[in-house]
């Protein structure tokens, strides 16, 4: 039977800037105020005419040639996303024409900040049952779309931005995603999520005057929950592939908030310095964020093969996993 290893990665990250400094004039907050409760010390923002189908599509285009492989040899395309161009069609259809990807089948996955490790793991089966050769397991947001910019307690934290990796088969046993954990507690969807918009609560004047479309979030409640899930999730995943923490060799993980990242590392027992951290750069960018740092931990040449890579996220709904992958 045959498993997944990462063939290419790719990532891309508007032009535009938005610093501390420049939420300073927007909203009553400081700098040193958002870098000491979040690490985060600027994020991007899409230009006017950039949709989450085209971050996905820049992402992916660098994946693939990273890899060598032509658009038209993907079989299946899988974007994980909360902000589409459109409720439907799927962001990942818009994403096929976009690169010419005409064999492949594409959805779009819901899971928040956890989309990519969801599409990752999607993927993986889609693999390992033999009806996918190649799949292109993205994560792309616009969250600047959907925050409310007169909110300090969230507008300060998100970017936009995409991530890609290309999965290919292999018969070679002991390389690629050893092991993977997905979960969720609805009983949480209150703390974080957007909630208007949908069926729920439908579209209307009173709804948009009310910022029903846009993020809300229980900060000091996630927190509690970030910290407490995504340890024991790693672990769980690392003794399912037979490896313990001090076998990692590098953590790819959501970068939500650095003082979750780093409560994280150290209930799990691993040295901050085998994480990669962006987010001072990027902010929280949901499901781009995962694929983003690892396309860049791969570039800056700190992945070696056979090195252990764990890999954790966490999003509304609550919906969290970790996996495990050997490079």
């Amino acid at each position: 039977m045959p498993n997944s290893i990462v063939l290419g990665t790719g990532s891309y990250a508007p032009e535009r800037i938005l610093t501390n400094a420049d939420l300073e004039r927007l909203v009553a907050t400081n700098s040193d105020w958002i870098i000491s409760r979040t690490g985060i010390r600027e994020r991007r923002v899409a230009a006017d005419h950039e949709a989450t189908s085209d971050l996905a599509a820049a992402a992916a285009r660098k994946a693939l040639d990273c890899a060598g492989v032509a658009p038209e040899d993907v079989d299946m395309i899988v974007v994980g996303t909360v902000t589409g161009d459109t409720p439907t069609p799927s962001c990942a259809a818009f994403v096929q024409e976009l690169l010419g990807a005409r064999n492949a089948f594409c959805f779009d996955v819901a899971a928040a900040c956890a989309g990519s490790i969801y599409g990752l793991t999607i993927a993986d089966q889609f693999i390992r049952s033999g009806m996918v050769r190649r799949a292109l397991v993205i994560g792309a947001e616009t969250l600047s779309r959907f925050v409310d910019w007169t909110n300090r307690e969230t507008c300060v934290l998100f970017g936009d931005a995409a991530g890609a990796i290309l999965l290919g088969a292999t018969e070679e046993e002991g390389h690629g995603l050893l092991a993977a954990t997905l979960r969720t507690d609805g009983s949480m969807t209150g703390i974080l999520g957007i909630f208007g918009g949908g069926s729920r609560r439908p579209a209307s004047s009173e709804m948009l005057l009310d910022n029903g479309n846009k993020i809300r979030m229980r900060g000091r409640e996630v927190y509690k929950v970030a910290t407490r899930l995504l340890p024991d999730v790693v672990a769980e995943t690392l003794a399912k592939a037979g490896l313990s923490p001090d076998d990692v060799d590098h953590v790819i993980c959501h970068q939500a908030n650095q003082r979750i990242i780093e409560s994280a590392l150290e209930n799990l027992g691993v040295p901050r310095e085998k994480c990669w951290i962006n987010i001072d750069r990027y902010g929280n960018t949901s499901s781009a964020s995962m694929p983003i740092s690892l396309d860049e931990a791969s570039r800056a040449g700190r992945l070696k093969r056979g090195d252990v890579i764990a890999m954790m996220a966490i999003g509304a709904g609550m919906t969290w996993g970790g996996a495990v992958l050997r490079w």
